[in-house]
């Protein structure tokens, strides 16, 4: 299938992107750190995407599945921000780091996770659903968050953070919705490029972040990849748990898994920048990298558990 064709090549070639841009940060990062200020106008555009993919019918799943929906974003706003915290505390991260990790698990989903719920044969529609919520209710979310979990850390300026991400975040997806409701034809003809203007854009922001921290990543990077590979585990396995538990089915789980492991990184390296340190920016800007390396690894199997179990499905139902 082509669709599904050119999702493969999507998860293949957007990590290889974002290493790329990070070991360019890291080699020459004169070239990236003047253009730390147009962080949050490439993390708009890159929302401004999100909200030209979505649809009326994207919204009405939420009203049809409001149960589905809202264990999703529950888990998600609890088992990320948590994982992060505790992760934090276990390791003895320096407070910037600590800062960094809570921030990523506390951002909404990423974008990312529809196309990996897709090759995963998951609950594609009930993904976007808990992608989109998630990400329109950050604003009062994220901040909150924040302040509980990273508050003993370093210093959060909330009410700042709402600002912040109303601009970054909510106001372009609102302009993507409102340029697909009334400007379709146009939209029509640049949909296929979006994943992959989005890919080069978060790629960019990772090669900023890098640039931003280089001098401390040789230091630190060890600590930061277990804290990330940790905490994109744990969501990853107890988003589809609490799939299970909620008593969805296993479509649903699988798209609940990739919903609450995988997260917003650009918004996190965006916040983390502006509020805290290039340090604090470093956890999301690996996550960047590792949890589509992750989620492809786990939609492969998932798919393939699928397909091995079909041709048992079918010779149970012809008997």
């Amino acid at each position: 299938m082509l669709e599904e064709r050119r999702a493969k090549i999507a998860v293949t070639v957007f990590p290889l992107l974002v290493i790329l841009a990070g070991v360019l940060g890291f080699l020459i990062p004169g070239s990236f750190t003047p253009l730390t200020p147009a962080v949050p106008y490439l993390l708009g555009t890159v929302m401004f995407c999100m909200g030209l993919t979505l649809t009326p019918p994207d919204f009405a799943s939420v009203v049809r599945r409001p149960w589905a929906v809202g264990l999703g974003l529950l888990a998600h706003y609890v088992i990320m921000p948590g994982a992060g915290w505790l992760i934090a505390v276990v390791l003895h991260l320096d407070p910037a780091l600590a800062a960094g990790v809570i921030l990523v698990g506390c951002a909404p989903s990423g974008t990312a996770s529809n196309v990996m719920a897709y090759l995963a044969k998951g609950d594609v529609a009930l993904s976007v659903a808990v992608a989109t919520v998630s990400t329109l209710v950050a604003p009062l979310v994220t901040p909150a968050l924040m302040l509980l979990l990273a508050g003993s850390f370093l210093n959060v300026d909330a009410g700042s953070m709402v600002l912040d991400i109303v601009k970054t975040v909510l106001l372009p997806v609102i302009a993507g919705l409102l340029a697909r409701l009334f400007l379709k034809r146009l939209v029509r003809i640049v949909l296929p490029a979006l994943p992959w203007v989005s890919a080069v854009v978060i790629s960019v922001i990772v090669a900023i972040v890098v640039a931003g921290s280089a001098s401390k990543l040789a230091s630190a990077a060890g600590v930061v990849f277990l804290a990330v590979v940790l905490h994109n585990a744990f969501g990853l396995g107890l988003g589809y748990l609490a799939g299970k538990i909620g008593g969805l089915d296993v479509k649903a789980r699988r798209a609940l898994a990739f919903e609450v492991g995988m997260q917003n990184s650009g918004l996190a390296s965006s916040l983390a920048t502006a509020h805290f340190s290039p340090l604090a920016a470093l956890p999301a800007a690996v996550f960047s990298v590792w949890h589509n390396v992750s989620g492809a690894i786990v939609a492969a199997l998932m798919a393939r558990r699928t397909a091995r179990s079909a041709p048992v499905l079918e010779e149970s139902l012809s008997r």
